[in-house]
């Protein structure tokens, strides 16, 4: 009781002003919009993580609070930009890092960026002999993102195809329009005349119409005769199929292989200079004689149409004179001997 009472007269004897209330609330309400604004800006005032300065040459598309990734997963953010004339207008980003992230000399902060143009830095930790405790600068690299060697290959093409285009709209000056309108305009003319033939031949458009629904309707009546004739084709090739071919085809191959040793061994018989078929067709002697033979008969049958009486006499009496006779012999080597005989007549 004698504490509360003390604690009443306390409060009279101190009180605090309208103005002072104020002045709290207005203190407590900066504190809170700056370090909400510092919070929508992805910075924790209140966090205990360490930043570090990359510098690069340009930052196009990097924004403050944008992320800082190691191996796809978010470490930290960008905590601010600032522009440095003195240093050839290059770009000072403050990187806020987690404080479980350790970084050092062989740290790089890699600026890359996304197919949709926004930029990020990315991370690549290697093996550090001196390792960052919070205010250092880490080295930078740039482009090693997917997107941006994607953006690099592109833009060649890109500035080609709008050479192309320049080229194209080069080409369609007004004399080629010109060109591509009176095309066009005969393109016109030749459809316009292509109706007109079509209405002009409406008649015997029809007819034709008519003449293939006829033969359409004759194909119909005539596929029972093709269905007959498919059946009678293929109950054929049933019976090609059951036929004893296969022994056939054996005999055939049997006749033919006896037909063919029969050749060879006429062939060796032709072939065989021991042979008289051999002889007769290889040795050039019998031919020779052959020959002799045929010119000694046609001379013999020459000579006896000239001189019949020297081969033949009659005597109806008997008793006839010794005649003389001539034979003409030719040797197998073409000589020709003639000798004069002397004959007896026939009593």
């Amino acid at each position: 009781m004698r504490a509360q009472t003390a604690f009443y007269l306390l409060n009279l004897c101190n009180p605090v002003t309208k103005e002072i209330k104020v002045g709290l609330l207005a203190i407590v309400a900066l504190v809170a919009l700056f370090i909400g604004f510092n919070f929508l800006r992805g910075s924790n005032v209140l966090s205990s993580n360490k930043t570090y300065y990359a510098v690069y040459p340009s930052v196009e598309g990097l924004n403050a609070g944008a992320q800082v990734v190691l191996n796809g997963y978010k470490v930290g953010q960008v905590k601010s930009l600032e522009l440095m004339p003195e240093q050839n207008n290059v770009v000072r980003a403050a990187l806020e890092l987690d404080k479980g992230i350790t970084v050092g000399d062989s740290t790089k902060a890699g600026l890359s960026g996304s197919l949709l143009g926004s930029k990020s830095i990315t991370l690549l930790l290697g093996r550090n002999t001196k390792t960052f405790t919070g205010g250092e600068t880490i080295r930078t690299t740039t482009a090693i993102g997917i997107a941006d060697a994607f953006q690099a290959k592109a833009l060649p093409v890109l500035d080609t195809v709008g050479s192309t285009l320049s080229h194209i709209n080069a080409f369609l000056n007004k004399d080629t329009e010109l060109s591509i309108q009176g095309t066009l305009k005969g393109a016109r003319g030749s459809t316009e005349a292509l109706q007109a033939l079509i209405i002009a031949n409406q008649a015997n458009i029809n007819q034709i119409t008519r003449n293939f629904a006829q033969m359409s309707a004759a194909l119909n009546k005539s596929t029972a005769k093709l269905d007959r004739i498919a059946s009678n084709f293929a109950q054929l090739s049933d019976s090609l199929k059951s036929a004893p071919i296969g022994p056939g085809l054996r005999r055939l191959n049997s006749t033919l292989a006896e037909a063919q040793g029969a050749l060879k061994s006429v062939n060796s018989s032709l072939t065989n200079q021991k042979g008289s078929l051999g002889k007769l067709i290889n040795d050039s002697t019998l031919y020779r004689n052959l020959s002799a033979t045929a010119a000694s008969s046609d001379a013999l049958i020459k000579d006896l149409q000239a001189n019949p009486k020297r081969y033949v006499h009659f005597s109806v009496f008997g008793g006839g004179k010794d005649k003389k006779k001539t034979e003409t012999t030719v040797s197998p080597n073409g000589t020709t001997t003639t000798e004069v005989k002397q004959t007896s007549s026939v009593k």
